[in-house]
């Protein structure tokens, strides 16, 4: 029987910016590349993106009436899983605070800055290339996805993968010699 994955139509992941080569745009996306250890921009893009998507969900919901049932259930919808996230913290628990969301509070809950904050790793491109090695572990799950979400609840889970030379499995190859 014929495979049909190529009838699979998938939505895009990131938007390019209208004005290419804006100065101020481009400084500050090269500052969050430089701060969070970005491979590319359209990373940058790829959460831009995200977030656009988000806040335009409750920008339509703000505007519905307050007792309005669809407000109710997809606003808590939202909050819920952007507080799950870590990315809204829970005193600021409504769809007024969505809006003021940045790309760098959803760049903070990357698995790649959260092994760095920890001190898992000297720096947030060492972070990177131990997240891509498979040295780093969720739960028991080896992730080795640098822009892997980290919940709240998993984020004390975050440790060295068991099968890693640094987290007590077979010593490196220089290390057996």
């Amino acid at each position: 029987m014929p495979t049909t994955t190529f009838l699979r139509v998938h939505g895009k992941t990131s938007r390019t910016p209208n004005r290419p080569f804006e100065k101020e745009r481009m400084d500050a996306e090269m500052k969050l590349v430089g701060e969070y250890g970005l491979k590319n921009k359209r990373e940058i893009w790829r959460v831009q993106l995200a977030l656009a998507k988000i806040r335009k969900a409750s920008r339509v919901l703000l505007t519905l009436d307050d007792k309005d049932a669809r407000r109710i259930f997809e606003g808590a919808s939202i909050i819920r899983r952007l507080t799950r996230m870590g990315v809204l913290p829970e005193d600021r628990a409504t769809l007024d605070y969505v809006l003021a969301l940045k790309a760098a509070d959803f760049l903070e809950r990357r698995l790649q800055t959260q092994v760095f904050k920890l001190g898992l790793a000297k720096s947030i491109h060492h972070a990177r290339v131990l997240i891509k090695q498979r040295h780093i572990r969720v739960g028991k799950q080896v992730v080795d996805v640098p822009q892997f979400m980290v919940r709240c609840d998993s984020q004390k889970h975050i440790d060295f993968s068991l099968s890693s030379p640094f987290g007590g499995g077979r010593p490196g190859r220089v290390k057996r010699k």
